[in-house]
């Protein structure tokens, strides 16, 4: 852990953050600027900056929890499919490994690499969203 680390802090519990899935190895929360209402951030526990620093065994947690969030996004959200992706090191605000796992409609204006950040209407609206997906993830 790196007390420096936004990631790491809300890992610890020390700052608030809407969790979507809480597991032995990862840990999701919803984005607080998401591209889509559903935009997860799924990172491991373990302090690692890029997906070259994850170790190997750590790798198959990560994208089979990147695969249940996916599917979870168009069981509970009605998504019709998901982006997933991460940056390592270049355009990664949080050094700190995260993938992000968005869902997406057709025509949800969503082009190549330009994402256009939103925000939620409201906390309450973040809480639901990420309750509904927990439900789905964990279910």
């Amino acid at each position: 852990m790196s007390e420096s680390c936004l990631f790491c802090r809300i890992i610890a519990g020390d700052v608030s953050a809407h969790i979507v899935h809480r597991g032995p190895h990862t840990l999701a929360f919803l984005d607080i600027k998401p591209l889509f209402v559903g935009h997860t951030l799924l990172l491991p526990i373990d302090h690692h900056v890029t997906l070259a620093d994850l170790p190997s065994p750590l790798v198959p947690p990560l994208f089979e929890t990147a695969q249940r969030i996916s599917a979870a996004m168009e069981t509970a959200l009605g998504a019709a499919g998901s982006f997933v992706a991460m940056n390592n090191r270049v355009s990664q605000s949080v050094p700190h490994l995260h993938v992000h796992v968005v869902p997406r409609k057709p025509k949800d204006g969503l082009r190549g690499f330009f994402w256009p950040r939103t925000t939620y209407d409201s906390d309450e609206q973040m809480a639901a969203t990420a309750a509904t997906l927990r439900a789905a993830i964990d279910g």
